[in-house]
């Protein structure tokens, strides 16, 4: 009697036990990846003058105040008061220097680090909304290999750092469709963003999670695991900006509300650009999945009664019409937006994957790699002239060779041009990256 009679429920526990190793390895890979790309040759380039500011922050007045002091939650710069940004960053860089020491590298690698562990996270988040595994790996590819992301994750600035927390607080969301219990971590990632980024991105990140919960899962707007969860998430925020007020630091207090909110209807440096501005950064640095973008988008419309079509859509369209309706234009701000648009472009991946042999690709898609491949031949032959070093050359040729592949392959209706092009990317972005070539004319550009 004590012989197995049926067989399929070791199977089951078997399978399970396979797709658990499949994931973590995949996480794992993943992480590793983004590791390197973020924390390679992080000294090498030259200091923005936001990073140092920060440098001046943290050297200047949180490391000689000790932990708990009035500085280190409202630093001062130049015996002034700088409430600009709220203190998470300034803190991880400061135990970052107790660690490993001043210097550029100890400086830029707490905010890697986070940017890095962003990328599993947007594994997570596809893995809650897409049926097939399939499509969030090529979503989280597509992220990976996406040049703002990378360029201003690896900067010692709060963007990379908040666009990781603004992940997980998705990520929870989801989860929480299944276990009311993430909720509560949707609300600790808010406090974590609201002491990282400020309010204003806050705001921003609850606006699209109540529309998208309204068109998907209204049920749990009356979930009070989740309220409870937004609350205490939203307190460590409210504190930052109202304990001033409790010490009679008014001035501190009001200083710290209206650098926060001033870019609703202030140009903050001069920074100030048309309503269309965003469009055209997302343009110029998202190639070559700029190709992919329209695609994956009009995808998600054509389909906006399945869960991830409506994040994808919500996410997209009410963060872009926000920041895009501020006063101040900083191309740092659009790094949110990423994360929805490679979904877009991993469900379109996905989508052609499946797609009958007999039909056939988008021309525009190969014509765009192919003008791609030559502008990159073009760049390459230019750098051999004008250059003694090779390695610029290098660069322009591994994505001249990426794109003009991936196009022979998409002329030809081979799937592998979507592996190529991964693959590419990632080497092109490690070898620029790892290049001593992250010169001032880049920061000119991209800041």
């Amino acid at each position: 009697m004590d012989r197995q009679t049926f067989i399929w429920g070791r199977s089951g526990s078997r399978i399970r036990k396979t797709q658990r190793w499949v994931e973590r390895i995949l996480l794992l890979g993943l992480l590793l990846a983004a590791l390197l790309l973020f924390s390679i040759n992080l000294e090498s380039l030259p200091l923005l003058g936001w990073e140092k500011t920060t440098i001046d922050l943290v050297t200047g007045n949180i490391g000689k105040h000790t932990v708990g002091s009035w500085q280190w939650f409202y630093p001062s710069l130049q015996a002034q008061a700088y409430p600009q940004d709220p203190p998470l960053l300034h803190w991880l860089i400061s135990f970052a220097y107790n660690l490993g020491g001043n210097g550029i590298w100890m400086t830029r690698l707490p905010g890697a680090i986070l940017s890095a562990f962003s990328v599993p996270l947007l594994y997570g988040i596809a893995r809650e909304i897409f049926p097939a595994r399939r499509s969030a790996i090529f979503a989280s590819l597509i992220y990976l290999t996406l040049f703002p992301v990378v360029y201003y994750g690896r900067l010692a600035m709060s963007d990379g750092t908040g666009l990781c927390f603004f992940m997980l607080v998705m990520w929870c969301v989801l989860r929480s469709r299944r276990d009311l219990r993430y909720g509560l971590g949707a609300g600790v990632g808010l406090g974590l963003i609201c002491l990282s980024k400020g309010v204003l991105l806050g705001l921003c990140l609850l606006a699209i999670v109540l529309v998208f919960l309204v068109w998907d899962t209204p049920r749990l707007l009356t979930s009070g695991y989740w309220w409870l969860g937004w609350f205490l998430g939203i307190v460590p925020g409210l504190a930052w900006y109202s304990i001033p007020l409790l010490y009679s630091q008014t001035s501190i207090a009001t200083s710290t509300i209206d650098h926060s909110l001033k870019p609703l209807w202030l140009a903050v440096d001069g920074h100030t650009g048309p309503p269309w501005y965003y469009l055209i950064e997302i343009c110029k640095f998202s190639a070559p999945w700029l190709v992919f973008f329209p695609c994956g988008l009009w995808l998600a419309w054509k389909n906006r009664n399945w869960g991830w079509a409506k994040l994808v859509l919500v996410w997209t369209f009410v963060y872009l019409g926000a920041i895009s309706l501020m006063v101040t234009k900083l191309p740092w701000n659009a790094l949110p937006i990423y994360p929805a648009l490679a979904l877009a472009g991993g469900a379109q991946l996905a989508d052609i994957w499946n797609w009958p042999s007999s039909k056939s690709y988008p021309r525009i898609w190969t014509i765009s790699l192919g003008l791609m491949a030559v502008g990159a031949i073009a760049g390459t032959i230019y750098f051999i002239s004008q250059s003694t070093n090779y390695f610029l050359p290098a660069i322009s040729t591994s994505f001249a060779l990426t794109m003009g592949i991936s196009a022979i392959l998409l002329a030809r209706r081979d799937l592998q041009f979507i592996f190529v092009l991964c693959w590419g990317m990632y080497i092109s972005l490690l070898l620029f990256m790892a290049s001593p070539y992250l010169s001032g004319d880049w920061i000119g550009n991209l800041s």
